[in-house]
């Protein structure tokens, strides 16, 4: 599981981020410690509004405020990239693919957290 944060909109839901301090169990470990983005979505009633990226951005500033480095994210990897392509568009840099079962893959993703000391 992780720790659940929710955005809100004019007290309607807009998104959900969960994230975890331990990768999905599909995808392998890293040598240091990480936070890891274990859920992400968005409501389509808000759609366009940026909510993805601003939860993207609150896990980042979640990672300085413990004190991490590190952090991931997995998505689908289907024939359109469409998650492929959003994960890239907030700032992360594509690692490995992992085969999860028969054609199903996962894009894994890292993003390098810059500390509050870095200028």
């Amino acid at each position: 599981v992780g720790d659940l944060f929710i955005a809100e909109i004019d007290g309607e839901t807009a998104g959900a981020l969960i994230v975890n301090e331990a990768p999905m169990p599909y995808v392998p470990p890293v040598e240091e410690r990480e936070l890891y983005v274990r859920l992400l979505v968005t409501s389509r009633r808000f759609k366009g509004r940026g909510i993805g990226g601003e939860l993207v951005g609150f896990a980042r500033e979640e990672a300085r405020r413990r004190g991490i480095d590190l952090l991931r994210v997995d998505c689908y990897s289907g024939p359109d990239e469409k998650l492929v392509r959003f994960y890239e568009s907030v700032g992360f840099t594509r690692t490995e693919r992992i085969n999860v079962r028969d054609d199903i893959h996962v894009q894994v993703f890292e993003d390098r957290i810059a500390s509050a000391e870095t200028p």
